[in-house]
C-alpha cells in the first residue's frame, strides 16, 4: 500500500510540475494585446484559466493527502515512533572515593 501511494505522489508531484509550468502568469495578458492572443481560443471564450485552474486545485489537494498518508506510513514502520529513545536520561554514576596515597594499592609499600 506504500508504495502504490508513493508512485501515485511521484505522479502527482510531475502532472503538478507540467501543469504550473503551462499556464500564463499574470504579465502574459500584456503581451495578448501585441497579437499573441489567439491561442486562448482552444479551451472556449473564458481561456483556459479556469480549468487550469481547477486542475491545478485539485492535484495540489490530491498532493497533500498523499503527503499526508506517506507521513502516517513513515510514523507506522518506524523503530521509535516519538523519538524517545534517543532522549532517555541514564542514572548518574556516583564518583569514586579518592585513595590516599598511604594505602594506594598500585604502589609497592618499601620499607627501609
Amino acid at each position: 500500500m506504500q508504495n502504490f501511494v508513493l508512485v501515485i505522489h511521484i505522479i502527482l508531484a510531475v502532472l503538478m510540475i507540467v501543469l504550473i509550468l503551462v499556464q500564463h502568469g499574470k504579465g502574459a495578458d500584456a503581451g495578448a494585446s501585441f497579437g499573441g492572443g489567439g491561442a486562448a481560443t482552444v479551451f472556449g471564450a473564458s481561456g483556459s484559466a479556469n480549468f487550469l485552474t481547477r486542475l491545478t486545485a485539485i492535484l495540489t489537494a490530491l498532493f497533500f493527502v498523499t503527503s499526508i498518508s506517506l507521513a502516517v506510513f513513515a510514523k507506522k514502520h518506524a523503530e521509535d515512533p516519538l523519538g524517545l529513545k534517543k532522549l532517555a536520561v541514564t542514572q548518574p554514576v556516583a564518583p569514586a572515593a579518592p585513595q590516599s596515597s598511604e594505602t594506594s594499592p598500585n604502589k609497592p609499600e618499601t620499607s627501609q
